[in-house]
């Protein structure tokens, strides 16, 4: 029982769950907000137009009766009528569009400041970085103004490339060596071994 109840709290002492469990609350703060946005704001509006358009004064009052059935002072009994209810499907087809449409603007928003942030910091840290004497000397011996920082980087991008690789082909080259010599040390001792057994025999 102990294990059992060690396993669940690191379960739940988790990043990822940790990191679900602020999801969801901020996902339901933000479902609020959607919400109200919608229903308080955009769907007033929308239903205003759409209702002047089909005649009604709201989309609950635009169907198609199928078959109709009529109270005692004449109006229509929705209770026991049959009737298609557009409003309904429309006023989920517009809640459906406008919480996209919100949903889309925030992201938007969000997605258009990160980058910015992002092309920010790229910024700051091109303009922060300098080439010190020696590179600037290196880069001018190779024709290349230190001023030119796109040149110049694409300068030491390719050098270090060159290094790592001149470093792979050495290593390489070095664990050929190796299995070379382990390889003729092995072959030495053999015949070591086929020389002691020639002479026993003799």
């Amino acid at each position: 029982m102990r294990k059992f109840f060690k396993e669940f709290k690191t379960f739940i002492s988790r990043g990822s769950v940790m990191d679900l469990a602020v999801g969801v609350i901020i996902g339901s703060a933000f479902t609020a907000i959607v919400t109200a946005l919608t229903e308080h704001i955009l769907k007033p509006i929308i239903n205003f137009i759409l209702a002047v358009i089909f005649g009604s004064t709201s989309l609950s009052g635009i169907y198609t009766v199928l078959k109709r059935v009529n109270l005692q002072d004449g109006t229509l009994d929705l209770e026991n009528s049959i009737y298609i209810d557009w409003g309904s499907v429309i006023n989920a087809v517009i809640n459906f569009l406008l919480i996209a449409f919100v949903l889309f603007l925030i992201v938007k928003a969000v997605n258009s400041s990160k980058k910015a942030l992002e092309e920010s910091s790229k910024n700051l840290r091109t303009k922060s970085k300098r080439f010190t004497y020696e590179q600037k000397e290196e880069l001018k011996s190779n024709g290349i103004s230190p001023k030119d920082r796109e040149k110049a980087e694409k300068y030491f991008a390719d050098k270090e490339a060159k290094i790592k690789e001149e470093e792979r082909i050495a290593a390489e080259a070095k664990a050929k060596a190796d299995a070379e010599a382990k390889a003729n040390s092995t072959e030495a001792l053999l015949k070591d071994i086929k020389e002691i057994l020639l002479a026993k025999n003799n």
